[in-house]
């Protein structure tokens, strides 16, 4: 026989409501990290400086802000370029360089 602490399921249809081992909360099945809704450091238009750290699988450098990913298209590893956001995704951004 359980107690009511060891039940912590009951009222929830089974369903466990809780984070895992990688920082995902568990909803009915689907897996979503909590960081996915917090606000981004960077928005569409914003232009920054910023210095590209690797080069993606399909070309494009990568630059961080923040610790926020953005691709930028035709960069190269080691440069220090202005870019000017386009795009701003849930996990990534997408620049483009300005001259």
């Amino acid at each position: 026989m359980r107690n009511e602490n060891e039940e912590g399921n009951e009222g929830h249809g089974g369903r466990s409501f809780g984070n895992n081992e990688h920082g995902r909360e568990h909803r009915g099945g689907i897996k979503i990290r909590q960081n996915y809704f917090l606000p981004k450091p960077i928005k569409p238009g914003d232009e920054l400086e910023v210095e590209i750290e690797a080069v993606a699988s399909q070309g494009d450098g990568i630059a961080k802000k923040d610790g926020f990913v953005i691709f930028i298209k035709g960069a190269k590893v080691g440069e220090k370029v202005k870019i000017k956001v386009t795009e701003v995704k849930a996990r990534f951004g997408i620049g483009e360089i300005v001259q």
